[in-house]
């Protein structure tokens, strides 16, 4: 089975997480997402197991996504899902090289996993979870961020 892992913080889970879940996806035989979280450090909007129970909400009728959280290191969490790839969304040169350094020491870690990095669509290049708690935070609405 082709197994890839898409994994992040989600917090929140947005259309720009979607839209990459939605173009890999046919790519693959099952897309994991793992929620991932860090127990020393709170969570700003969700906790772990809201963000899972979002996500897996919006997947509750597609077979091919699973959704799990987990606390320990991402190639650690790929192997034990089986996943031979970890997939990731880029929206600018910033994420490309913060994304590059952790493929390279995550092949160093666990040679036998792959990364593969997708761009952002153009459209949703400017979202990011960090700009949705953002504009949560003073007020505003951000339905139409979050699919």
């Amino acid at each position: 089975m082709n197994i890839a892992l898409f994994s992040g913080s989600f917090d929140p889970f947005t259309i720009g997480h979607a839209d990459i879940v939605k173009r890999f996806l046919p790519l693959f035989d099952k897309i994991v997402i793992g929620v991932g979280y860090n127990e020393h450090k709170p969570s700003a909007m969700l906790t772990p197991d809201e963000r899972v129970q979002q996500i897996a909400a919006i997947y509750k009728d597609e077979p091919k996504v699973e959704v799990e959280k987990y606390s320990d290191m991402t190639v650690d969490f790929a192997s034990r899902v089986g996943a031979r790839y970890i997939i990731k969304g880029v929206r600018s040169t910033k994420d490309f090289e913060y994304e590059r350094e952790q493929a390279e020491i995550n092949k160093l870690l666990a040679p036998e996993i792959e990364t593969i990095v997708l761009f952002a669509s153009p459209e949703k290049a400017a979202i990011s979870s960090s700009m949705v708690r953002e504009l949560k935070h003073f007020g505003r609405d951000i339905s139409k961020f979050l699919p």
